[in-house]
């Protein structure tokens, strides 16, 4: 499996919000660059880019750090945040991003996401964020009423190859990920999964690479690695 650690950016810095809420931020890093050298460092295989200002006004805002952190740093990023259309799919794809990362969009425009998938395959990733089993949508302030696993079927069904899964309560929140709807989802789809939300210790790592949905590929960790609750060549280890 592999680790992801989250760089999101909002108003130049890289930070993190506590369940998505904009007014619960903790700024970690002046520039977003130096966090994804530094996570680069230490042996990161991938990072996970969020333009925080972009998801908030529906078009990217921060292109400009994307280029300077696919510049930095030898290995990948996928990028998300505010790509509602295929010229904000395609500036993020230009600016340097492997993957592009689509939420809202994914569910409210399905010709977008046809028309992505067509162009980019695999480097296409769908964000489906979820609170009490229901999918949330645009930054997560509207439930869709829905059940995540029938929504992931569904994209599955309809080409997506890779998932990006948040659950909402738990985000930020260090207090553990959502094991069993992690693998409810899992095994909804063969499409690979990646899990986002709640990471706090080693144990929620290891707790992660022993679910039996073989199907879950990664987990992406943001405050903990922020806040030293372990190394990145630990948490590495941790799901391996």
């Amino acid at each position: 499996m592999i680790l992801y650690p989250a760089i999101d950016i909002r108003g130049g810095q890289a930070v993190r919000l506590l369940r998505g809420d904009y007014e619960r931020e903790t700024a970690y890093d002046a520039d977003p660059v130096d966090a994804a050298r530094r996570w680069a460092g230490e042996g990161a295989e991938f990072l996970h880019v969020v333009d925080l200002d972009g998801a908030k006004a529906g078009e990217p805002r921060n292109l400009e750090a994307v280029e300077r952190i696919a510049a930095a740093v030898e290995c990948p990023i996928q990028v998300g945040g505010g790509l509602r259309d295929l010229a904000s799919v395609e500036a993020v794809l230009a600016a340097g991003a492997e993957r592009v990362v689509i939420g809202t969009a994914a569910l409210r425009d399905p010709e977008l996401l046809a028309a992505a998938l067509e162009r980019h395959g695999e480097r296409v990733v769908v964000s489906v964020d979820a609170r009490g089993g229901e999918v949330s949508l645009s930054g997560w302030t509207e439930s869709t009423g829905r059940d995540v696993a029938e929504i992931v079927a569904e994209l599955s069904a309809a080409g997506v190859a890779r998932f990006l899964c948040t659950e909402i309560d738990v985000d930020g929140t260090m207090e553990g990920p959502a094991l069993d709807e992690l693998g409810r989802i899992a095994e909804s789809t063969e499409a690979r999964v990646i899990a986002s939300g709640g990471v706090g210790t080693l144990a929620d790592l290891e707790a992660l690479a022993r679910l039996t949905a073989s199907n879950v590929e990664g987990a992406i960790v943001g405050r903990a690695l922020y806040e030293r609750k372990f190394s990145l060549a630990e948490g590495i280890a941790a799901l391996t």
